[in-house]
């Protein structure tokens, strides 16, 4: 039972990963060989279409550092880090179905910006801009989405469902005192 429950978690996550890595890196694609070298407005302004080599993370932050120090922080601890919340969401059985999906959004979308970085001398594709006005986002991409709406799902999770969270020996500990006490 444990191992079928270890193999559909990796089967979940593995799917998920490889459907937002094929969507981030398909839009890239797109976005280089069609956006003219000037900026598309759509929807009245509300999204701006603009390509853009980013060497930082979200709103370039970390640009300016030394390129060794950038390949260090968001390649190889970038890494570490996705491999780090696959294996979690693959290694703990208490994970819920939708937190194990957002899981995969972050794991997939920081693959697919690593893709870039590893082929594109450290940078990353950006196209995407949203907003109103002068409010407005950072130029983005597609794995930025993936990776946002995982982290903030799995915040909303931790606040929802904050008994999911503890491990199942705690849980399991506190239903026995409660037998023993009743």
């Amino acid at each position: 039972m444990i191992r079928n429950s270890t193999l559909r978690r990796a089967t979940t996550l593995l799917i998920v990963v490889a459907v937002c890595i094929v969507l981030d890196q398909g839009t890239k694609a797109l976005a280089q060989t069609y956006l003219p070298p000037r900026t598309l407005h759509l929807l009245g302004d509300t999204v701006r279409l603009h390509l853009s080599e980013n060497a930082g993370a979200f709103l370039s932050l970390g640009a300016a550092l030394p390129p060794h120090v950038r390949f260090l922080i968001f390649t190889v601890a970038s890494a570490g880090l996705l491999v780090g919340v696959a294996a979690y969401a693959i290694a703990t059985p208490g994970v819920p179905p939708d937190v194990l999906v957002a899981l995969a959004c972050i794991t997939g979308g920081g693959i697919g910006n690593l893709i870039d970085r590893v082929t594109r001398d450290g940078h990353v594709v950006d196209f995407l801009n949203f907003g109103i006005g002068s409010l407005r986002t950072g130029i983005l991409n597609v794995a930025d989405i993936f990776v946002t709406f995982g982290a903030i799902y799995v915040m909303i999770a931790a606040f929802r469902h904050p008994e999911e969270s503890e491990p199942a020996s705690e849980r399991a500990g506190e239903s026995a005192n409660k037998q023993i006490g009743d």
